[in-house]
């Protein structure tokens, strides 16, 4: 989930509900890193990118709702 794509057919309000949810399972993840082993440890890159997308899709709304619509 949450591919470029996929997260533009959202709302703000659900992508920030994507991101948001991304930076608590890093938050958690970083947190079991320190006192044992991951099962995963990819799994804090793909939260990374996550959160990347969201705030990527997002600058790419705000920005175009920011400039001057061009015909």
């Amino acid at each position: 989930m949450s591919k470029a794509t996929e997260l533009r057919e959202m709302s703000d309000e659900q992508i920030q509900l994507v991101c948001k949810d991304a930076a608590e399972s890093l938050f958690r993840l970083r947190m079991q890193a320190q006192t044992e082993k991951l099962a995963a440890p990819t799994d804090m890159k793909k939260l990374r990118r996550t959160i990347a997308r969201c705030q990527t899709v997002l600058a790419e709304r705000t920005a175009r709702a920011a400039s001057p619509a061009v015909s």
